[in-house]
C-alpha cells in the first residue's frame, strides 16, 4: 500500500475476481467499494480484499441511493458484462434485457459521483458492434458527464503474459488527456512453460473421445507426406468424399424447392450415399453445417472451406482414404471432426502443442502463447501435449490463474468454478500498465471533497438533461 497521502481510492464494479482490484492495489490504491452479484465470488472477494461487495447495482436504484451507499472514490472501474456484444452470442448490446442496459447504471455512478478517472473493459466486438453505433453512444454518453475519453484494444502477450486475449479499454478523465499515453508493449518473447507448474496434478480428466480424437489427428498428422504444406484453413474432414451441392444452393433449399430425389446423385458426409433416403434420413448424413432450413444459399466463406477442403482431399486421397477407414472420424462430434493447425513449418507430433476444443474444431498452437480463458464452458480450457509436463491434461486453475496475471489471490471452490470465472476476469497485469500512466497527477492534495463533487454532479445534470438511465430488470 502507498503511503496514505499519496493514495487514491477506487472502486471495483462487476467485480468478479477482481483482476482491477489486484492492479490499483498494486499502485498503491485503496478500494472503498465493490459490487459482484455472483454470491460465491462475493464472498471470494470479501476474503481477498476484507471488502463486502454491493450483491446488485440494481440495488443503486436512484440518486439518492448512490450517493448514500457509493463512498467518495477518484477511480471508477468496471468490467461491465460483455456477453451482449460478443461475437460468441446473440449481439443483442444495448437491448439486451438482463445485461445489455449495465453501462448506463456505469453511467449512473459517474454522473453522481464524479471520479476524475475511469477505466472500463469489454470485448473488442463492442468497438465495431452495430457498424459502430454502439461505440459512438459510449463515447457520448461518457463525454456528455464531461469526461475525456479515449478507447484501445490490448492482449497480454503485448507485455509478456502468454496469452492471447484481446480485449477493449476505456480510459476517461476530468483533466482531459493531454498528458496520458497509452502503453507502448513490445511484446517480449513468451512461453506458456512460464506460468507451468510441472509437478501440478490434472484437475480434471480429458474424456477418453477427445482423447481419442487427438490421437486420431495426431495419426493425421504422421500419415500427411513430409512436404505437403498443411492447410492453414480449418479442415473439415466430414467434408472428404462428400459431393452434395453447396454452390448454388443448399440441401434444405433443394428440398424445400424439389425433395429428396434431387440429391440422389450426391454424397453426403464421408462420401455416405443419399440415393433413396428419405429426407430425414439424408440429413442426418450431412454435415451439420450444411443441413440448417433457414440457409438457402452458404454464405461465400463456407463455399470457400467446403471447396478447399474437398480439392485437398482429392489431392491427398491416397494417404487420407487409410486414416478414415481406421478412425472413422463420422463417429466423432462435429467439433472433433474439424482440425485446424496453427503451427506452420512446426514438428508435427501433436503433443508438442497446446490444444483447445472449440466448435470450430480440435486447435493447435505453440507453446508461446495459450489460447484466450473461455467463461461458457471448461471443455474449451487449454490442453497440454504431454511432450510440454508429461502427460496431456488441461491446465490447472492455478495455472489460468497467472495467465490473467492473479496468481496472488485464492480462486473459487472447485475447478469447473474457477475455470468460469477467470475466463471472465481481467487480465490484472495489462490494467495496471494502462492505469499508471493515467493516474499520473491524481494526488490526494488534488482530489475533491464529496460535497463539492455532489455540486458537480448537480452542475452536470443541469446541463446534460437529455440523459436517462433505461436500466431496467438487469443483474450485475
Amino acid at each position: 500500500m502507498a503511503d496514505e497521502a499519496t493514495a487514491f481510492r477506487f472502486i471495483d464494479l462487476f467485480s468478479g475476481l477482481g483482476g482491477f482490484h489486484v492492479a490499483l492495489q498494486q499502485l498503491g490504491g485503496e478500494g472503498v467499494f465493490a459490487a459482484e452479484w455472483d454470491a460465491a465470488l462475493n464472498a471470494l472477494y470479501k476474503v481477498n480484499f476484507d471488502i463486502q461487495p454491493w450483491a446488485d447495482v440494481n440495488d443503486l436504484e436512484d440518486e439518492a441511493t448512490i450517493a448514500r451507499e457509493v463512498p467518495r472514490h477518484d477511480v471508477l472501474t468496471a468490467g461491465f458484462p460483455c456477453q451482449p456484444f460478443s461475437k460468441a452470442g446473440e449481439q443483442l448490446g444495448f437491448s439486451h434485457t438482463l445485461q445489455g442496459k449495465l453501462f448506463f447504471k456505469v453511467l449512473a455512478i459517474l454522473k453522481e459521483k464524479r471520479p476524475r478517472r475511469f477505466i472500463l473493459e469489454n470485448v473488442p466486438n463492442i468497438l465495431r458492434h452495430q457498424n459502430g453505433e454502439t461505440l459512438a453512444t459510449i463515447r457520448k454518453e461518457l463525454e456528455e458527464l464531461g469526461y475525456a475519453v479515449d478507447v484501445h484494444k490490448f492482449s497480454p502477450h503485448e507485455f509478456g503474459v502468454p496469452q492471447i486475449r484481446e480485449r477493449a479499454y476505456f480510459v476517461g478523465s476530468l483533466d482531459g488527456l493531454d498528458g496520458f499515453k497509452w502503453p507502448s508493449p513490445s511484446p517480449p518473447e513468451t512461453d506458456i512453460s512460464s506460468v507451468l507448474d510441472k509437478q501440478a496434478k490434472p484437475t480434471r480428466a480429458i474424456s477418453a473421445q477427445t482423447l481419442h480424437a487427438i490421437d486420431m489427428w495426431d495419426d493425421f498428422l504422421k500419415r500427411a507426406p513430409e512436404a505437403l504444406k498443411l492447410p492453414s484453413f480449418p479442415i473439415w474432414s466430414m467434408e472428404f468424399r462428400a459431393t452434395y451441392p453447396y454452390e448454388d444452393a443448399t440441401p434444405p433449399a433443394i428440398w424445400k424447392e424439389l425433395g429428396p430425389r434431387d440429391l440422389d446423385h450426391a454424397r453426403g458426409s464421408f462420401g455416405f450415399e443419399l440415393k433413396g433416403l428419405a429426407q430425414a434420413e439424408q440429413s442426418a448424413l450431412l454435415p451439420s453445417h450444411a443441413r440448417r432450413p433457414a440457409d438457402v444459399k452458404f454464405p461465400s466463406w463456407k463455399q470457400a472451406f467446403i471447396r478447399q477442403n474437398r480439392q485437398f482431399y482429392w489431392a491427398n486421397q491416397k494417404w487420407i482414404d487409410p486414416w478414415l477407414d481406421k478412425w472413422k472420424p463420422w463417429k466423432f462430434p462435429s467439433s472433433l471432426q474439424k482440425f485446424e493447425w496453427n503451427v506452420q513449418g512446426g514438428e508435427r507430433r501433436i503433443d508438442e502443442y497446446v490444444l483447445q476444443v472449440r466448435a470450430s474444431g480440435l486447435r493447435v498452437k505453440r507453446t508461446s502463447t495459450a489460447p484466450s480463458l473461455i467463461a461458457m464452458t471448461h471443455t474449451q480450457v487449454p490442453i497440454l501435449g504431454k511432450n510440454i509436463v508429461g502427460v496431456r491434461r488441461y491446465m490447472t486453475p492455478s495455472e489460468c490463474a497467472a495467465l490473467q496475471s492473479l496468481g496472488s489471490i485464492s480462486l473459487p471452490d472447485g475447478d469447473l468454478r474457477a475455470y468460469k470465472a477467470l475466463g471472465n476476469a481481467v487480465n490484472a497485469d495489462v490494467v495496471r500498465a494502462i492505469a499508471e500512466p493515467l493516474l499520473r497527477g491524481l494526488d490526494q492534495s488534488s482530489v475533491a471533497s464529496e460535497d463539492e463533487q455532489h455540486a458537480a454532479a448537480q452542475s452536470t445534470a443541469s446541463a446534460s438533461d437529455s440523459y436517462r438511465d433505461p436500466v431496467v430488470g438487469a443483474r450485475g
